[in-house]
């Protein structure tokens, strides 16, 4: 009784759930390659707590054998397949940046990456089309889904790839965060009205919507590097909800019909996406096959926001949640807090209370509600915008409120920091980070400089290096007034698109000298697809010059880049002191950043 106790906390995944639940069938089936995590860190677990809110009878087949007929387990559904590869690309979260498979995986019960096959969006579509013929529509959602929708430039296989939709031989793609989206999409369906306008997706069709923007074709794009960039730079200027146009891009004699963004959700919704009924919990079937160690850093975490405004040119999120902030309100995410306090396993530590990047909570530029992102500028790069109203006072509240409740002993936020806007923000940066360094941080605080040459950061769209030791002065400064020893993590990166050996044995003399820390946390780079620095690796151009650029893909060249950071003296860094451990990074495996 127990067992099937804690089993009807989850969504069903097993045909004795629906005999007990009274199903006939599900509407929606949703297959994912994580273990089924029931949490709002875990996208699956999201859209279907949201299906589920708005109606509709959902199940899950988390990492489905791939042998067997295991994809078949609850049937068919009523309405749709959804189907994603995880909260990573699977390509990224199987292979490291020299190609080497990854045997751990901290998505997956045991750790051992033995679940996740290769383009795992694409085979499970195609183990449904095979034990299910002429079924439901297919749907396919997620980063996976998100970062390959259009013709992409795939790392794992060095070459221009056709969207996913197209290879998958799916129906329909919802990109982005997609709850209003595939909302629309389980609606239409069950309605029986047409769907095939619906921001935020795309389709594949025979004919062209009227007054939707031509892409070049994948043809075209594949065999030349120039009409690459001119494909995506027009591919990346339609990605606001405010401003965007449809899109078309011809793959032989079909074309990917890719609709206009779907708005974020109001702040009302929101709020809901975030107080869905989560558990919390691993699914009792995949926490007996051993742990979860991504439960480590989310299980007792709390999102507070998503969007960056950042758009660092090797980074996904700009057109996967978008370049503007939503940010949920206070009383949600106190109500949310008091929630996790009643878990039994809550301990009184809060882990995280932060997003994609920290320091975004609460505001928002007002020109890009009304016209849509700028074309001709970014937020944050070469300076934090004049037009951003830069105010950390939102989220020091937020944080001030929640360690002040009873249940709780410790708030801390794990989340990366933009340290320029905190200089920028000159009436309140620098209480905000005090009151970080006094009550939010346990023992390290992270940020992410990437670089410190000039020419390096021009091409990842980061801030150069004054900015760095600013806010390195400030920090330390505020760490010998309030009389704690804590430290600064630096991440860095190797062997990015224009960066030589030279550049990177400047960045460890300047890691040395002037950071005095010898890195530990240095990745040499991945090609994301759908990012600016995945364009800048195929093409071996800076798209915003049209400059050559050195791009490295010899795997010994990229091994002696990041060699140059660490394996450099250690003394300076045993003089300044080892630093901690962190424990927000454990589940991460050295897997490449999205900050």
């Amino acid at each position: 009784m127990k067992k099937y106790a804690e089993r009807e906390k989850f969504l069903p995944t097993q045909i004795e759930d629906l005999r007990r639940l009274d199903w006939k069938a599900c509407d929606i089936i949703i297959i994912t390659g994580d273990t089924y995590i029931d949490s709002p860190f875990i996208g699956a677990a999201v859209i279907s707590r949201w299906l589920e809110a708005h109606g509709f009878k959902v199940g899950i087949i988390a990492q489905p054998d791939v042998k067997s007929d295991d994809i078949a387990r609850l049937g068919e559904p009523r309405l749709f397949w959804g189907v994603t590869g995880g909260c990573m690309d699977s390509m990224v979260a199987n292979y490291t940046a020299m190609n080497k498979f990854r045997n751990q995986d901290d998505l997956t019960p045991g750790g051992k990456n033995i679940h996740r096959p290769d383009r795992a969006s694409m085979v499970y579509t195609n183990l449904i089309r095979r034990h299910f013929k002429d079924t439901r529509p297919i749907v396919l959602g997620g980063v996976e889904a998100s970062l390959r929708r259009i013709a992409h430039y795939d790392f794992w296989s060095n070459k221009i790839r056709r969207s996913i939709l197209f290879d998958a031989k799916a129906d329909i793609l919802v990109y982005g965060n997609g709850e209003q989206a595939i909302l629309d999409v389980a609606e239409g369906l069950r309605e029986n009205i047409p769907i095939d306008n619906i921001p935020g997706t795309c389709f594949i069709k025979r004919e062209v919507p009227e007054a939707y923007t031509h892409l070049p074709s994948f043809e075209d794009a594949s065999t030349n590097p120039d009409v690459f960039i001119k494909m995506f730079r027009k591919f990346y200027n339609n990605q606001d909800p405010v401003t965007a146009k449809g899109l078309v891009q011809a793959h032989g004699d079909r074309y990917l019909i890719h609709n206009p963004p779907a708005p974020p959700l109001n702040q009302e919704d929101f709020d809901k996406a975030g107080e869905l009924r989560f558990t919390r919990d691993v699914h009792p079937d995949d926490i007996k096959h051993g742990k979860v160690r991504a439960q480590d850093t989310i299980q007792f975490s709390i999102p507070v926001h998503r969007g960056c405004y950042g758009e660092c040119r090797f980074c996904s999120i700009a057109v996967h949640q978008g370049r503007r902030i939503q940010s949920r309100s206070e009383a949600s995410v106190l109500r949310e807090v008091m929630k996790v306090c009643a878990h039994p396993a809550f301990k009184g530590t809060i882990n995280d209370a932060g997003g994609p990047t920290a320091n975004m909570y609460g505001f928002d530029c007002g020109r890009k509600k009304t016209k849509g992102s700028c074309q001709d500028k970014a937020c944050l790069y070469p300076d934090v915008c004049t037009s951003l109203p830069v105010n950390h006072e939102p989220h020091k509240q937020l944080l001030r409120k929640i360690r002040n409740l009873d249940t709780v002993k410790h708030v801390f936020v794990a989340s990366g920091l933009r340290h320029d806007m905190i200089l920028a923000d000159g009436q309140r940066g620098e209480a905000y980070l005090e009151t970080l360094l006094r009550f939010h941080t346990s023992g390290q605080l992270k940020i992410a400089p990437e670089h410190s040459e000039d020419s390096v950061l021009r091409s990842m769209g980061k801030p150069g290096r004054k900015s760095l030791m600013r806010f390195k002065d400030l920090f330390d400064k505020l760490n010998k007034n309030i009389g704690k020893q804590q430290f600064l993590s630096y991440y860095f990166i190797a062997a990015y698109p224009g960066c030589s050996d030279q550049d990177m044995s400047a960045l460890g003399r300047f890691a040395k000298n002037q950071l005095n820390v010898q890195p530990e946390q240095v990745q040499i780079f991945t090609p994301l697809p759908c990012t600016w620095a995945s364009v800048m690796y195929w093409t071996g151009k800076d798209p915003f010059t049209g400059k050559e650029i050195n791009v490295i893909r010899d795997k010994r060249q990229k091994e002696r880049q990041k060699g140059k950071m660490v394996t450099l003296d250690h003394s300076a860094h045993k003089a300044h002191g080892k630093q901690h451990p962190d424990p927000s990074r454990k589940f991460e495996n050295k897997k490449p950043r999205r900050r």
